[in-house]
């Protein structure tokens, strides 16, 4: 290793510790968008070895919907031990009082779909400490469990899970991918300079079922959770053909892979206890995920009647990225001259969806903050919410999809431990000063955040 690689080594994992021994410099640094990210926002706070017990005015019930008041919430190390009306759950002595009682208290919201690096010219090194910071904007937030769906070229999500596991940094419960297997290329590549090369060699490809086999195989021994797939490409032709939608309208579809290569990639993966989650947007190769039996279809502006059927009959899930596909608003209209847009299809699908009772869990899409005026931005995802309500969801409802129903789709049953206050759950907590269920967007001002028994905000003591 040359001394320039020493010395970049070394002040990369100065800086990892330097954010482990400093959480509160994380918040205050290089954000140019998103929620306020000063100081004074980010705290952290061990539980104490006597426990805590947090005296909640108002605490949402996941499980019901429904909001419950004057509650008490035992914590032990990491975990709840107890919960219930504040006249039958008696604080032990000694365990230190968090007074939330003029607060809504509500479990710590899930987001199954984010993106913490991007894919950039910066250094790998760079981009893992930006994907870290990232993760922590999205805990100050208030979202303590994420799924990373493609880190691009790159398998530092799985190290910065890692890292939060084993206690050597601080951020969210972390499920990750890694980088996707994607042969669909979103707009006409370059011809390869050379007989080698071409392509999008940052992902991974699969041209048969047993090249699919062997991409989930490689992505497997590095420790994912998750295996990413990209079944439609984004364009139609060469380079002068359409791009997402044609001027009619009309949204392209082109299928990037076989059915045979889809049941074989959530074949392998089920094999190995790895979830399968397919970026889709409809046409043949919506009907072919669900009909693999894929864990979580996601996007998906265009529904039609009979992909809904079969996600009812296999009883599985749906997910509808608005803050993602909110940011491709201006550039649809230019394309089909204001006719549509995958946000108005969004609208109808997740309507469509909604009536067949299909499940919803919350996934934004989101990633790293960025300068260049996209609306999207990790820390802002709960400006969902009040898109579903305005879609036909109870607010009710609404926050169910960030607790129980994201919950749900989880790997390794880590749904069991999250999404609900309950006795035996992770001490995963939020709390916001009034009533989401009169505002909704109640959710985008959270003042309190709680992971693992741990206060990591605490803007209402």
């Amino acid at each position: 290793m040359s001394s320039k690689s020493v010395w970049r080594a070394a002040l990369v994992v100065a800086a990892v510790v330097w954010c482990s021994a400093c959480p509160i410099a994380v918040w205050s640094q290089g954000r140019t968008s998103g929620p306020p990210s000063d100081a004074s926002t980010m705290r952290m706070e061990a539980p104490p070895a006597q426990g805590l017990a947090v005296r909640a005015g108002h605490l949402f019930d996941a499980k019901s919907g429904t909001m419950l008041a004057n509650q008490v919430i035992l914590i032990k190390g990491d975990r709840i031990t107890d919960v219930g009306p504040a006249d039958r759950v008696q604080i032990p002595a000694g365990a230190k009082v968090i007074d939330l009682s003029r607060a809504t208290v509500l479990p710590g919201m899930i987001d199954a779909h984010v993106h913490l690096t991007r894919a950039s010219e910066l250094s790998l090194p760079y981009r893992t400490l930006e994907g870290l910071q990232t993760a922590q904007v999205a805990l100050n937030a208030g979202f303590t469990t994420l799924v990373d769906f493609g880190a691009r070229g790159n398998y530092n999500t799985i190290d910065i899970r890692d890292a939060i596991d084993n206690g050597i940094v601080q951020g969210p419960r972390l499920q990750v991918s890694g980088p996707p297997i994607d042969p669909r290329a979103s707009n006409p590549v370059a011809s390869p300079p050379t007989l080698i090369g071409g392509g999008m060699p940052s992902d991974l490809d699969a041209n048969s079922p047993w090249e699919a086999r062997a991409a989930v195989r490689k992505l497997r021994v590095y420790g994912v959770d998750w295996i990413k797939i990209f079944a439609t490409q984004d364009f139609e032709g060469g380079r002068n053909g359409y791009r997402v939608f044609k001027p009619d309208g009309t949204m392209v579809n082109v299928p990037s892979m076989t059915l045979e290569e889809i049941q074989a990639i959530v074949d392998e993966a089920h094999r190995s206890g790895l979830k399968v989650g397919c970026h889709v947007y409809g046409g043949e190769a919506m009907h072919s995920c669900i009909a693999a039996g894929v864990d979580l279809t996601m996007h998906v502006p265009e529904l039609d009647d009979a992909s809904v059927k079969m996600l009812v009959e296999k009883k599985l899930p749906l997910q509808f990225t608005i803050d993602d596909i909110r940011n491709l608003e201006p550039t649809d209209l230019k394309i089909t001259g204001g006719k549509v847009s995958r946000l108005t299809l969004t609208e109808t699908a997740f309507k469509k969806a909604l009536a067949a009772g299909v499940p919803l869990p919350f996934g934004s899409g989101v990633t790293v903050p960025n300068t260049e005026g996209e609306l999207m931005s990790m820390g802002t995802q709960a400006n969902q919410f009040p898109y579903f309500v305005k879609w036909g969801m109870t607010p009710a409802q609404a926050l169910q999809t960030a607790f129980t129903t994201a919950a749900s789709v989880l790997n390794y049953g880590l749904g069991n431990q999250v999404g609900i206050v309950e006795k035996g759950r992770y001490a995963d907590l939020v709390a916001v000063s009034g009533d989401p269920l009169a505002d909704i967007t109640e959710m985008q001002r959270v003042k309190f955040v709680m992971k693992g028994g741990v206060i990591f905000r605490d803007d209402l003591k």
